[in-house]
Parts: structure tokens; C-alpha cells; sequence
């Protein structure tokens, strides 16, 4: 959240300046869709809050680049919402720095999003929203005995970012959402061994297409 809120500190600045009197051509858009294509980096904040048997912080989960589509739709000039989409990802598990195996998860979320200067080459926006991570397919074993997580993890989500228009329907995108995403980890025979907190910041890049 820190790397998140010192982002929005440094950009909202900028994004408040760029399109409040702005000088960029205005023109207006046909179409109330937008679909976007990202290349996302999954950064987890990884803190395990023990219960028993292992220590605070000493279940870690990989980082991970990822492809992403979102598809937003505009109800007015300023307010769209968006569904942020992609296929189940495989992740990896650490114990004490040994790996333990592998999960799999999918993540989509839902945002409702208000677009500054709508119509210029410069179009920043907020979001906020919810996510629901879908979790199983684990492969996991530690200390004897099996390792699971629960199946599903909801929380909140919110979104900082821009587009850039690049040609008469595409735009070039910039994009970082900070994602709650909590499960608890269990073990065969010792039971419930904490809760891991994941809460990611995702870093995206991408192109997008009005129509």
C-alpha cells in the first residue's frame, strides 16, 4: 500500500494539471467500449501471519509477469466500469526459502472508474472496485504432510492509471492496481498454519481499442 499511495502522490498531481485546461485536441470518441491487452507484474506483499508450527513472513509466494484483457464499458463521457480478466496462473510457494510446490489461481475483478479529460490525448484515470480469486489445483507438500488453501479469497481493489492516444480508436496504457487477495494455509496433519496475505500490486502495461 505504501508503494501504491507514494504513486497516487507523485501522479494525481500530474494528472490533475494535464487535464484541467488542457490544450490537446479534443475529439470525440465513437463507441462505448474500450478493450484493453496488458502485460502484468504481479508484486505480493507475501506477509504470513502465523499460527502455530512456522514462523511470521516464512511463507512467500513467487512474483510473476501475467497477460491481462479488461473490457470497460462507458455509461457517461467521465464513468465507465471495467472487468479486468485473465486465465488460471500457476504461482510457486516457499517455506523458509525452500520451495514447496505450486498453486493456481484466478483473479478477475470488477472496477468502476471515473476518466479525467475524456476526450483528449491524455486521459488519466481512478478506479475502485472488488475481487474475487479463485484458488485450488495445489500441488503442495511441507513439514510430512500436505499443504491446501482455501478455495476462494473477496476484497477490494483500486486502480491508478492513463491512456494515451496513439491513433484515431488506440491507446497506449499505463495501469497499477493494488488487489486484497488473503487465504488461509492448512496442513494435513498440523491443521491451520496461518494466513497468508498476498494483497498484490499489479504493474501493467498495454494497448488499448475504442469502438
Amino acid at each position: 500500500m505504501k508503494k501504491l499511495s507514494l504513486l497516487a502522490t507523485v501522479l494525481v498531481p500530474a494528472f490533475a494539471s494535464l487535464s484541467g485546461g488542457s490544450a490537446l485536441a479534443q475529439q470525440t470518441d465513437q463507441g462505448n467500449w474500450l478493450v484493453r491487452a496488458r502485460a502484468v507484474k504481479i508484486d505480493p506483499v507475501n506477509h504470513f501471519e502465523a499460527r502455530q508450527v512456522l514462523a511470521d513472513d516464512s511463507v512467500k509466494v513467487q512474483e510473476k509477469w501475467i497477460p491481462e484483457i479488461d473490457v470497460s464499458y462507458f455509461f457517461t463521457r467521465n464513468i465507465a466500469a471495467e472487468l479486468v480478466l485473465t486465465v488460471p496462473q500457476k504461482r510457486y510457494v516457499t517455506v523458509n526459502g525452500a520451495d514447496i510446490g505450486s498453486f493456481k489461481h484466478l483473479p478477475p475483478s470488477l472496477l468502476l472508474q471515473y476518466h479525467f479529460n475524456p476526450e483528449g490525448t491524455f486521459r488519466p484515470y481512478v478506479g475502485a472496485g472488488i475481487n474475487y480469486t479463485i484458488l485450488g489445483k495445489e500441488n503442495m507438500s511441507a513439514l510430512g504432510g500436505n499443504v491446501t488453501l482455501d478455495n476462494h479469497s473477496v476484497g477490494a481493489a483500486v486502480q491508478l492509471g492513463f491512456d494515451y492516444k496513439i491513433g484515431k480508436d488506440l491507446f497506449f496504457n499505463l495501469d497499477v492496481k493494488k488487489v486484497q487477495i488473503r487465504t488461509d494455509v492448512y496442513h494435513s496433519v498440523a491443521g491451520n498454519l496461518g494466513t497468508l496475505k498476498l494483497d498484490p500490486i499489479l504493474w501493467g502495461v498495454g494497448i488499448g481499442y475504442r469502438f
